[in-house]
Order: C-alpha cells, then structure tokens, then sequence
C-alpha cells in the first residue's frame, strides 16, 4: 500500500474558490483511488465553475490519474460542485478497475507462441 507521504493529489479551481472543506472533500475521495491500485503515481483534479452555463452543467470535474502505463484521463458535469467530485471519482474508479481486469486478464491468458521450424534446447 502506499504511505501518506508517496501519494500526490493536485487540486486546482478555475473560476472557483478552493475552501479547506472542499480540499478536503476531494482528498477523502481520492484516497479512494489510491486504496484501489498502488501504482498510482499522481492525481491532479480540476474543478470548473461556469456561470454562463445552464445550471444542469455548471461544475466540471476533470481528472488526470498518473500512472504506470498510459495515463487515464476523465471528465463530468453536474449541478453542484460536490457531486461532480463524487461523479468523477466513481467514474475514475471504473476506469482503474477495467484496466486493471484488462491486465489480469493478459496475465492469466497469455498468447500462444508458435515454434514451427525452430529447434529448442533439450531439457537435461
């Protein structure tokens, strides 16, 4: 597992004002995600608030997941700043949990090789 101090989550706001209790909200959650795969190098969340958009859209939640192999990027939108976090972290936990089955899935059923007209080393 990692320990506190391996895990980096960066949370930035764009027409947003950051409190500690929302920091803190996106924290909790994100430990979520952190729990799940020990690979996790880095979380950066973007929070957006767009005034000009219709209420059903007015907060979008970004997210960019680090890790090792090809990163995973995520977005939402939701009415209220709270649930678009709640939003993006369930999807973001999706998205860890089908790659990581993916490469289970690699593991376990690896490709059959083919060794037609190659001579292999006997056994002794």
């Amino acid at each position: 597992m990692n320990s506190q101090n391996n895990q980096e989550l960066i949370v930035s706001g764009i027409h947003l004002e950051l409190t500690p209790s929302l920091k803190t909200f996106v924290r909790e959650k994100a430990d979520r995600l952190f729990r799940h795969d020990e690979r996790i190098v880095r979380i950066r969340v973007e929070l957006e608030c767009d005034s000009k958009e219709e209420v059903g859209a007015r907060f979008k939640a970004k997210g960019h997941i680090v890790v090792l192999g090809p990163d995973i990027n995520a977005s939402v939108e939701a009415d209220e700043c709270h649930k678009a976090v709640a939003l993006l972290v369930d999807k973001l936990d999706r998205m860890l949990e089908k790659r990581h089955l993916l490469h289970k899935v690699k593991r376990n059923h690896p490709h059959a090789v083919e060794f037609n007209g190659v001579d292999l080393p006997k056994a002794i």
